[in-house]
């Protein structure tokens, strides 16, 4: 199910650092809103509105209807300032959207049945994940919440790819559309103590083997 996001959106009449520190003391933020062959609009949002949107995951691969002037503006989130030491926003950039145009995007990565993996399951293995998120292409009406990796058949070394995903239909993974590297999205790895104590035993094992060895030499 797709998640739905509103903002209330005023233009912004002044320019400048001094307006941008009185909007940010008056609970609201200076944003941009370009794109799709117009001029770039000025707007001014609620911060505590779009903060918590900020927390979802959702918010940032979600196609968001920007209300100015009772208008409503497709948009999706291309960034986001905040304050180095405050949980505050400072600045937020949306770009619209084309009903008719494929846009470009990050979504995040949900990966599914990695108790089930026999890596982990059987294996000892732990499942470490190499991406978290992947660049799509698609229709705004396409655009998925994320895309889910399945793990549940990996087994120890092995790994998933960005081919193995199975994507809506309409979506393209814009690496692989670009003819780039199919890169591992995950992989079944050993636990750091499983190695240690491999390496361990396999190292005693040639000690025990050294001393038998030299006194076959002896004896011949």
């Amino acid at each position: 199910m797709t998640t739905h996001f509103e903002l209330e959106a005023e233009p912004r009449q002044r320019h400048g650092t001094r307006d941008s520190r009185r909007l940010r003391r008056a609970g609201k933020i200076p944003a941009v809103l370009y794109g799709a062959g117009e001029p770039p609009a000025h707007l001014v949002l609620d911060h505590d509105q779009v903060y918590h949107d900020l927390e979802d995951e959702a918010f940032h691969a979600a196609i968001i209807t920007v209300k100015l002037d009772g208008k409503p503006v497709q948009a999706i989130l291309r960034d986001a300032q905040y304050h180095p030491h405050k949980p505050q926003v400072l600045h937020v950039d949306l770009q619209r959207v084309s009903a008719t145009e494929k846009l470009h995007i990050k979504v995040p990565l949900h990966f599914i049945g990695e108790e089930d993996a026999p890596g982990v399951r059987l294996q000892g293995g732990i499942v470490s994940h190499q991406l978290t998120e992947v660049d799509i292409s698609c229709l705004p009406s396409q655009l998925p919440e994320y895309l889910e990796v399945d793990v549940s058949g990996l087994k120890l070394h092995d790994s998933v790819h960005l081919s193995d995903i199975k994507l809506p239909e309409g979506v393209e993974i814009t690496a692989l559309a670009h003819g780039g590297d199919d890169l591992a999205v995950a992989t079944v790895v050993a636990v750091r103590g499983a190695v240690e104590e491999e390496a361990a035993a396999e190292a005693e094992a040639g000690e025990e083997a050294a001393p038998a060895e030299a006194g076959e030499a002896e004896k011949e």
